[in-house]
């Protein structure tokens, strides 16, 4: 490559990093109630709203990667948010996600009580009930690799063992409730994996979510050379090639 050439290809790619920092990336799926800005007391809990997940900037940070609560009168309706960033992120990185998760929610469900979005590096959610302690079975999603495994079959059992090994361990209460881990496969392959839940679950719920979500896994990306769960209580997530950030 010509020495011109390698530096508009490294202008491009500088451009192209710093557009990310100030735009932010595209949330993986994101979900809204419907529209009740007409419905009573909206306007001061879209206020409550505004305030609570502006505190999570500072809180999910500073809290490793996870901030929940509750702002309003108790008489009135009363928003309940929760977000968490994945175990493994920086500091940085989960305030950065935060950040991106709490702008654009507001602006993808301006007039909704209940919102859902989830990024690689964090999820957030709110509602007007009190979801605190509840395993959520409505947001979800689910992302798998296109390509398919040469003997499905033992792929699949391995990917269970590995992934039931990860339930166990991030539903233990005194951690951050985070675990991830490899397996080997035939020859130099290895089999990654991370599983984590919200840090409001008890540990029976974090581990009956997360052996859920390996459930629903197998139906869905069975034979697959990666799978992931995004829900709003919990995640799992397997692949052929590492992913955890170190």
């Amino acid at each position: 490559m010509s020495s011109s050439r390698f530096t508009s290809s490294l202008y491009l790619l500088t451009l192209f990093l710093l557009l990310q920092n100030v735009l932010g990336v595209d949330p993986l799926y994101s979900s809204c109630s419907g529209n009740e800005k007409s419905t009573a007391n909206y306007g001061s809990y879209k206020t409550s709203l505004n305030v609570l997940l502006s505190s999570f900037n500072q809180l999910a940070p500073a809290m490793e990667g996870f901030a929940l609560g509750s702002l309003g009168q108790e008489n009135l309706d009363r928003p309940y948010g929760l977000v968490l960033c994945r175990g493994d992120v920086s500091s940085s990185d989960c305030r950065a996600c935060v950040a991106d998760a709490t702008r654009e929610i507001l602006k993808r469900c301006p007039d909704s009580k209940q919102g859902f979005i989830a990024y690689d590096n964090c999820v957030l959610k709110y509602t007007n009930k009190d979801f605190f302690g509840q395993i959520d079975t409505q947001n979800r999603i689910y992302l798998y690799n296109v390509r398919n495994v040469s003997n499905p079959v033992i792929f699949d059992q391995k990917t269970e063992a590995l992934l039931s090994q990860l339930a166990n361990k991030a539903s233990y209460k005194a951690g951050k409730m985070y675990a991830a881990g490899e397996l080997e496969l035939e020859g130099p392959k290895k089999l990654y994996g991370m599983a984590q839940c919200t840090r409001d679950l008890s540990s029976g719920d974090c581990k009956k979510c997360i052996d859920g979500a390996i459930g629903e896994l197998r139906g869905f990306s069975g034979g697959k050379e990666g799978g992931r769960f995004i829900g709003g209580s919990c995640a799992v997530r397997y692949e052929i090639y590492p992913f955890v950030k170190a």
